[in-house]
């Protein structure tokens, strides 16, 4: 079971999955790749994760072109379409026979190594891609009554550092900021950015409510979430104001509500930052709404979206 906000009730059934190795279904207790692999050997490679939702993976355009933008910022050569790449998703799901509460974690990396160094020139052609299947749904608890955040000391670089907006395998800065918040007691690492402004959170965004508005940071700072991007869209379409703007931990400690956003969960409310009570989910009224547009949101994708 995994804990934090990414919190999944256990399920026996993942012991047993395929998965996708390279054009190969492999048992989980088999699946292994080169120890020369770029992406072991220095992080060089690029993930997305999806939802599969009554046999639809939800919203998967935008994931895949999230996916070929960070291939490009990091020359890249992906070698597949992105018609291929859903036409692996969707043989990892059938070939697990999956329909619902699955979570899947697409890998790419530059490839296998000739030796243990960073430049792309000692490469091997072909890129290795891995496709990780899991039945997991979210924690019911953590959806009821809340997740804690703690603010990590460890902020969201510049982007001529390492530029956020690529969701790639090297995350260092991230793992830092959760190990803090674990040690803190908390579910997940609320970040800053380099002007003391929040940011985002160490794998999900981050809102808050007051004054009757949604406030999310500029996105300067943190990655092109997909479902940060769906709630922007739900509150225009429900006439609730929401900005994108810089605000700090004391607008957050005085916050109405604060939830947080990602693929796997949607939306999740926050009861506490840094010791400071936020409130009671069942008083949050506006993530409420938002929690039932976004739902409404994934079912008109699953009415309308072909499978390949």
């Amino acid at each position: 079971m995994t804990t934090g906000s990414h919190a999944a009730e256990n399920d026996p059934r993942n012991q047993d999955v395929l998965i996708y190795v390279n054009g190969e279904m492999v048992p989980r207790k088999d699946a292994t790749i080169s120890v020369f692999d770029s992406g072991f050997i220095m992080g060089d490679g690029i993930w997305e994760s999806m939802r599969l939702h009554e046999g639809v993976l939800v919203f998967i355009d935008d994931h895949l072109k999230r996916l070929f933008k960070g291939a490009k910022a990091l020359a890249m050569d992906l070698e597949y379409s992105a018609d291929d790449f859903k036409q692996m998703l969707y043989k990892t799901v059938e070939a697990n026979d999956m329909y619902e509460d699955v979570h899947l974690r697409l890998m790419v990396t530059r490839g296998v190594k000739t030796t243990p160094y960073q430049s792309p020139a000692v490469t091997e052609p072909g890129a290795t891609v891995v496709i990780i299947p899991e039945y997991k749904t979210p924690s019911t608890r953590k959806k009821d009554q809340g997740v804690k955040l703690f603010t990590a000391h460890v902020r969201r670089g510049f982007p001529d550092i390492q530029d956020h907006k690529i969701n790639s395998h090297s995350k260092h800065n991230c793992i830092q900021a959760c190990i803090q918040a674990i040690a803190a007691g908390a579910d997940e690492a609320l970040m800053l950015d380099p002007h003391g402004f929040v940011a985002t959170c160490n794998s999900t965004h981050f809102f808050i409510v007051t004054g009757g508005e949604v406030w999310t940071s500029t996105g300067d700072f943190c990655l092109g979430g997909i479902t940060r991007g769906k709630i922007i869209q739900v509150c225009r379409q429900l006439n609730i104001p929401v900005r994108e703007k810089n605000f700090s931990l004391f607008d957050v400690y005085s916050a109405d509500e604060v939830f947080i956003t990602g693929t796997f969960a949607g939306v999740t409310p926050v009861i506490s930052v840094d010791g400071r009570d936020i409130g009671q989910p069942d008083d949050y009224v506006i993530m409420k709404k938002l929690q039932t547009s976004y739902q409404a949101m994934i079912y008109e994708q699953v009415r309308h979206q072909k499978k390949p």
